[in-house]
Order: C-alpha cells, then structure tokens, then sequence
C-alpha cells in the first residue's frame, strides 16, 4: 500500500491508501483537474449544462409554516431536491464526466446506496454516450427499486452486491475491485467526499456550487449571511457543498448524521459521534470500527446514510471546532419526514429528514429574526415505499 504523502490532506486526514496499479490511476486524474478546473472552455460547458441540463441555480425557498410551527428562526430550504434526478448528486457527476471525457474514459462505474448517485451517473454517462457499470449493495437494491429501475432505463448496468451488509460500503468495495482490474480505459465516479486524494476535493469542489448560490440567495433574499446552515452528513457531500464557501464567517454549520436505532445500540451510522481514527476506501477518517479493526456494519433507515465512515474534511472540520455534527435517528427522522411532507408540501428524502428534525433545535436556538437554511438535498420518491412501510401507511 502506498501513500502520496504532499497532497490530499485535511490535518492528518485523506491521503492515498491504495494499490500501486491505482496510483497512476489517481495521478492522471489530478492532472486533469488541475488542468481543465480553470479552463475557459470547461468552465463554461459546465455552467452551460448547469443551467440547461440540471436546473441551476435550484430556489432557496423560506418554508413559512415550518418557521410559524417552530416559533424560532425564519426557515429556508435550499432546494437541491428540484435538480435534475432528483438530488444534488448530480452536481458532482456533471463535472466528473466532463474530466472523464477529456481524458478518453470510454467506460464509467459508480457505487451507490439510495441510488442517487447512481442515477446521476447513468444520466451523464448516457449523455455522454460511456459505458455505465453501477454496483449497488443487494439489500439497497430492494429497498430502492425505483432508482434501479431509473438507471436500467437510462442504460446502465446495475449490479447487486450481496458480499457483507450488502449495503453501501460493499458496493464501493466492487467498484474498486473493478477499477483496479480495468484502470486504462474506465473512470470511476465516485458519489461524495470519499476515497483517495484527489477525490474528496474535486467531489467538495463540484458540490461547493450550493453554497455559492446559498450566499448569493441569501444576501437578495433577507440581505446577509445566514445564521446557520444544515445539512444531512453520511459520507458528507451535499454538506460540504454547502458549507464550503461559510468556513470561517460567522455562520454556525451542522452537520446530522444517522443514529440509526439509537448511539447506544450500535446500529447507526454515525461516525464521527461514535468512529475513531482509521482507514477506509483509500483515506483516513472517522470510522465505525470494532477493537480489533474490523469494520463495523453500519445502519439507517436512509440508505444514502448507512456508511461506516465519513469525508476527510468533515473529520477536520469537527476536531477544529468549525462545524458541529450531531445525529437524529430513525424515528426522528420519520417524524420530520411526515412533518414536512404535511406542512410544506415536500416530501423530502429520509437523508435530508435527518436534517429537518435537527433543524427545529437550531432555529429554536436562534430565535425570531434569524435565518436558518436547511439543505433540502433530495426529494422522496425513492423512500416513499420505505417510509410506508415503517410508519404503517397503506397504499
């Protein structure tokens, strides 16, 4: 294993702890960011597709009854959920593919959860005309068969993994596997702030494009910064996203993870409540471990937040005291689920219901004539059957 050790680092976390054959992989790819991030002629297509293809920029939208229910500060949702397939993945894969084709990638693969991400993928690489191979923990596969069926119809390949949880963490096991075997003529889209150097910053950078337009948004809408921003964290990009362009203003940043059953029962995704210093996917980070090492399961009731370990810069961001990471669990994210479906007309996805529910505290906290902005990242659709099933509604 091996490391590059002058790049790719929050503090002590990120780096490059990968197999020799992806290190060139992963030097190439840094190039051609360094290359194209800055070129008049990148730049413009991706703002062009920004605007035509996924929407941009998505409203920042002030949620009157949820601010007159909560008694607190004035409620505002960024709304990722209106970006073309649904969420703010898109925002991401975008950009990657534009890399990917510059370097004469023929081939694309992908893991993902909620399936998000793997939607996003198919769409690019179908709009780019790329093979697409998405792999897909087998237990995801059942509880988000909307989004399977979405990327089967966009052309992709989908595959079940049924090694381990069958869930997140095992499907970006197989898309290493694969990118490790096919390096030459595949780029491998990674969906959040993860992985190896340069991944987690090209991902930051792709997603800081919400929190530009929170900034811009903000100061036409009620003339200033917001007081605080919230965000749903499992790997951690959509909060990144936004709270990028805020690091170091005075705005507080929260950042809710999964507690799953509960911090106590083990059966959560919360690692940097609970993780302790370790490696995963070629980076060092806060990760759910036993004493031994071992990686331990992870769980939530949000298949986009049932992953044992978190984005590099997220573990800095708390050990500096930055931003704050707290955890809401299944129940409370089902209870915010309904509440905003019911009081703004939204059904938001039980990722992003994991931030609402912690939102009533923060804005409580900040009381009236503040501004608390929740990133809405996605919408529902894909957790309607889940949510069902779980609060006892019949179809």
């Amino acid at each position: 294993m091996r490391q590059k050790v002058d790049t790719g680092y929050f503090g002590p976390y990120g780096g490059r702890y990968v197999p020799e054959t992806l290190i060139h992989a992963l030097e190439e790819l840094e190039e051609a960011y360094e290359r194209y991030r800055n070129d008049p002629e990148f730049v413009e297509e991706l703002d062009d597709l920004a605007r035509d293809f996924v929407g941009r920029p998505t409203p920042l939208m002030f949620a009157s009854r949820l601010t007159e229910k909560w008694g607190g500060a004035n409620v505002w949702f960024k709304r990722e959920d209106l970006a073309h397939t649904g969420a703010h993945k898109i925002n991401n894969t975008l950009g990657q593919i534009l890399l990917a084709d510059r370097m004469g990638k023929r081939r694309i693969i992908a893991e993902t959860g909620a399936g998000q991400h793997g939607v996003a993928t198919a769409t690019v690489a179908a709009l780019y005309g790329k093979e697409c191979v998405v792999y897909m923990g087998e237990e995801d596969t059942r509880r988000q068969r909307l989004n399977v069926v979405r990327m089967r119809l966009l052309g992709a390949e989908v595959v079940p993994v049924t090694s381990g949880s069958r869930t997140l963490k095992d499907a970006v096991n197989e898309a290493i596997r694969d990118w490790v075997t096919n390096v030459e003529d595949t780029h491998y889209i990674i969906g959040s702030v993860v992985g190896p150097a340069p991944y987690p910053r090209i991902v930051r950078d792709l997603q800081t494009v919400i929190g530009r337009e929170i900034e811009a948004q903000a100061h036409e809408r009620f003339g200033g910064d917001p007081d605080a921003i919230v965000a749903c964290v499992g790997a951690g990009s959509n909060a990144i996203g936004a709270f990028h362009p805020f690091i170091g203003r005075d705005v507080r940043l929260v950042g809710v993870e999964a507690a799953g059953r509960g911090l106590s029962s083990g059966e959560h995704g919360a690692s940097l409540a609970e993780g302790n210093l370790g490696v995963l996917h070629g980076a060092m980070s806060y990760v759910l471990q036993t004493e031994d090492g071992q990686i331990r399961e992870a769980h939530s009731i949000s298949a986009g937040l049932d992953y044992p370990a978190t984005g590099p810069e997220h573990a800095y961001l708390k050990d500096k005291h930055i931003a704050e990471y707290v955890s809401v669990d299944d129940e409370e994210a089902l209870e915010a689920f309904t509440l905003c479906s019911r009081a703004e007309g939204i059904i938001p996805a039980l990722e992003t219901a994991h931030a609402i529910f912690y939102a009533e505290k923060v804005a409580r906290e900040l009381g009236p004539g503040k501004n608390t902005v929740i990133n809405l990242s996605g919408r529902g659709d894909k957790d309607v059957d889940t949510a069902a099933e779980a609060l006892g509604v019949e179809g």
